[in-house]
């Protein structure tokens, strides 16, 4: 085989092709021109609409909500800061009374065993006493 002829062979495939592809390209231009393209058109135009009222009710949401949710939460602060401040002071004092408590039954004891042991040294006298009687 000659170059001559793979390359007129080679031609004839390409051109084959191009009319394949101007065939497609044609019955797609034709699809346009019946009202294809009028239909797609209006189609987008529709969903243009939506999506600007869409964006439109998410700008007056944002705007009114966002500065609701902003005065809630500078509140909540505010509520933290003084509910830390409360248990603080409930803290300090439930300290004091642990102590107070600690303190007085530590007295306590110490009077108790105060008294028992003045109880031992006259028990301890009183007891050889009775014993020797």
């Amino acid at each position: 085989m000659s170059i001559a002829l793979l390359a007129n062979v080679l031609t004839i495939i390409l051109c084959m092709a191009v009319l394949v592809q101007s065939v497609r390209m044609m019955k797609s231009l034709r699809t346009v021109k019946d009202g294809a393209l009028t239909q797609v058109v209006e189609a987008l135009q529709v969903a243009t609409v939506q999506a600007r009222a869409v964006l439109s009710d998410m700008k007056h949401t944002l705007g009114t909500d966002c500065a609701r949710h902003a005065q809630l939460v500078e509140r909540a602060r505010e509520l933290r800061d003084e509910l830390s401040l409360m248990t603080g002071l409930a803290d300090s004092a439930a300290e004091r009374i642990v102590s107070a408590v600690s303190m007085a039954n530590a007295q306590r004891h110490a009077r108790e065993d105060a008294e028992t042991v003045e109880t031992d040294s006259e028990g301890e006298t009183a007891a050889p006493v009775a014993e020797a009687a």
